[in-house]
């Protein structure tokens, strides 16, 4: 990816996943249905892990320093003590790991799918991880993963496409 268009696509990026914070479905427990994380995770898959990663980074110092971009809240302890604190990070894991196995080869069904969900998982693994640090006497699967799979499903569904999609459109911008 060229320089100039992959400092644009970063900051593209970077607004698209803040702005996702404001679409929610709360739920019973203590962590809603968002969008950020699909957009993060885009990030990775269609920019890449330098620039995709940069792109979630961006979000989580903007969230961290007051900027309401973070469901619910804002400020560096949402990150260091809150219950979505591991989904943050994971959303950098995710996005990092999304654009590692794409690279820079075609955005096949299967690569896209497999790289989809692998980030998917790395998501859910720092995400249940830090829920469980936080809330030893709850159930992880129960409260930060099971009610969660169906959207993630869709976000899926989404996502795979999408990447295929836009990754043919900033290959053929970028050449």
């Amino acid at each position: 990816m060229k320089r100039k268009s992959g400092t644009v696509l970063t900051a593209l990026f970077a607004a698209l996943i803040c702005a996702g914070c404001f679409i929610q479905i709360p739920l019973a427990g203590e962590i809603p249905i968002i969008l950020n994380d699909m957009l993060a995770l885009l990030s990775g898959l269609i920019l890449g892990p330098v620039y995709g990663g940069a792109a979630v980074l961006i979000f989580l110092i903007l969230g961290s320093v007051g900027f309401p971009v973070f469901s619910g809240a804002a400020g560096i302890a949402v990150i260091l003590e809150g219950p979505t604190g591991g989904f943050l990070a994971g959303f950098l894991l995710g996005s990092i790991t999304g654009g590692l196995i794409m690279g820079n080869k075609p955005a096949t069904w299967l690569r896209t799918s497999i790289a989809s969900i692998v980030s998917m998982i790395v998501l859910f693994i720092a995400g249940a991880l830090r829920f469980a640090m936080l809330f030893p006497d709850k159930n992880v699967w129960t409260f930060a993963v099971l009610p969660f799979i169906p959207g993630t499903i869709i976000k899926l569904a989404v996502m795979i496409p999408v990447t295929r999609k836009f990754r043919a459109v900033i290959a053929r911008y970028n050449s």
